[in-house]
């Protein structure tokens, strides 16, 4: 069967791969065209554009880029038509996507959403078109299938998140200091300040105020997917600071505490057991429209599923040296490493069994069949 998979950022590119890898597995015959990135290109397929062209975040951000995002819309509409898939399957992405899908569903296409946009936060009149054009959805968060069943009468499928699998998965580096030249003696603090180029920019320069504060530890930064390790060059200048790059799972599991933008990532560094603080900060205008518009009491995804304060979230003016460094010290206190890992336990119980992508995979072909 052909499959036409549309995801736009970093976090979908790593689970779209592993769906690619579940669908191959289970329809050895599976012809797929997609957008996503560096990982899903790895497994096979042909890709259509990379996600590094699509990323744009913040309300701001979309306005100026809206005629690039318009472009490649009606490209995706003719790429589809010439494909002539048997199920368009779309991972997050929620603005480009639904327009995609409204369109697909009137051609007659089979639409098959994994991983939900987060409307329960905001836009949660998506739902109705999201209940006309979808012929299935696939969530992720626990919390999503009471929202979307109870709530809005929208039957969907829970499948676990799919963080779960590829982090029971990862190889274990076992040389990873030596060959990345850290040092033995220095505990690490990992820096994910973001997977775009927008966000990275407001997020690095506070990080690197923190480094001096805290001699006897060495920062290490994980590098975005599809952005050049010389970028990052012109941010870091005099800094004590060493960048990686494709070993952010790697780079989280030894560290003993992680400075993370909101996003995935907050999740990824919670189920590899590290304590962490939340930051997030973008553009004065689309701060001010989104915390009138967003519904949620958290920004980071452990604190969502929790339903309650696990992790500090540091946002917007609360985002500076002094709030990270006060509670930079407190997550590599000994109390704090302990409160956090045992909230982390909890957290995983949660989120179910590690088998996402396999589920979801032969939902889709049996409900092609």
């Amino acid at each position: 069967m052909k499959y036409y998979i549309i995801s736009g950022e970093a976090s979908g590119d790593l689970h779209g791969s592993n769906l690619m890898r579940a669908l191959i597995e289970k329809d050895p015959d599976a012809e797929i065209r997609f957008w996503g990135g560096d990982l899903m290109q790895e497994v096979g397929g042909v890709m259509v554009k990379h996600f590094k062209s699509l990323a744009f975040m913040g309300f701001w951000e979309v306005l100026i880029h809206l005629r690039t995002i318009l472009k490649n819309i009606t490209f995706c509409k003719k790429d589809i038509l010439h494909f002539d898939p048997d199920a368009i399957i779309y991972i997050d992405y929620p603005g480009f996507n639904l327009r995609i899908a409204k369109w697909a569903k009137g051609k007659g296409f089979r639409n098959h959403y994994y991983i939900s946009p987060q409307v329960w936060a905001w836009k949660e009149s998506r739902v109705h078109q999201m209940k006309k054009v979808l012929d299935a959805l696939y969530v992720i968060l626990p919390f999503e299938k009471e929202f979307f069943e109870v709530k809005h009468q929208f039957n969907v499928h829970f499948v676990g998140h799919p963080l779960l699998e590829s982090l029971n998965n990862r190889e274990k580096a076992l040389g990873f200091k030596k060959e990345n030249h850290l040092s033995d003696r220095k505990a690490i603090i990992a820096l994910l300040p973001g997977s775009r180029k927008q966000e990275i920019k407001k997020m690095l320069p506070i990080f690197l105020r923190v480094i001096p504060h805290f001699p006897d530890y060495q920062f290490v930064l994980a590098a975005a997917p599809g952005i050049a390790l010389q970028w990052y060059q012109s941010f870091i200048k005099n800094n004590d600071l060493k960048i990686i790059a494709n070993q952010t799972h790697d780079l989280i599991a030894h560290a003993k505490g992680a400075l993370v933008s909101s996003g995935t990532a907050t999740l990824e560094t919670a189920l590899l057991n590290v304590p962490q603080v939340v930051c997030y900060r973008t553009s004065f205008l689309s701060f001010e429209i989104g915390k009138r518009l967003v519904k949620v009491k958290f920004i980071s995804l452990v604190n969502l599923i929790m339903d309650r304060e696990v992790v500090t979230e540091l946002v917007q003016n609360d985002f500076n040296e002094k709030n990270i460094v006060h509670n930079l010290k407190y997550i590599l206190s000994s109390a704090g490493q302990k409160k956090l890992k045992n909230d982390y336990k909890a957290l995983g119980s949660i989120l179910g069994a590690a088998t996402a992508s396999k589920k979801t995979a032969q939902l889709i072909i049996d409900k092609i069949r």
